[in-house]
């Protein structure tokens, strides 16, 4: 399984929601979609600053992230962002793969 790093910024109504239903029940929710995707809600947390939630999830692959992604844009209420993360044993695995790479204007 693959970890994505994931950002989460609420808008003016999202954060309404969240005094509603409270910080636990967000996790809970968000829990609950990674799990039925086969996936695991490794870590949640609220933070101050640019983004409001960060978490790590271990999902089966991108489709799976891109589908969370999508769907948790398309309420309009929170702005997410992810970033794949990597283990070092694949960082080794990819010091060992040969690219043929051109640099520009060669």
């Amino acid at each position: 399984m693959s970890k994505y790093l994931i950002k989460a910024s609420y808008t003016a109504e999202g954060v309404r929601g969240l005094l509603k239903s409270g910080g636990t029940s967000r996790k809970r929710a968000v829990e609950k979609m990674v799990k039925a995707l086969g996936g695991k809600l490794e870590v949640f947390y609220f933070a101050f600053g640019e983004d409001d939630v960060y978490t790590i999830c271990s999902l089966p692959d991108a489709a799976s992230a891109a589908a969370c992604m999508l769907s948790i844009n398309a309420s309009g209420l929170v702005t997410v962002s992810s970033t794949a993360l990597l283990e070092p044993e694949e960082i080794d695995k990819a010091k060992d793969i040969s690219v043929k790479y051109i640099v520009p204007g060669k």
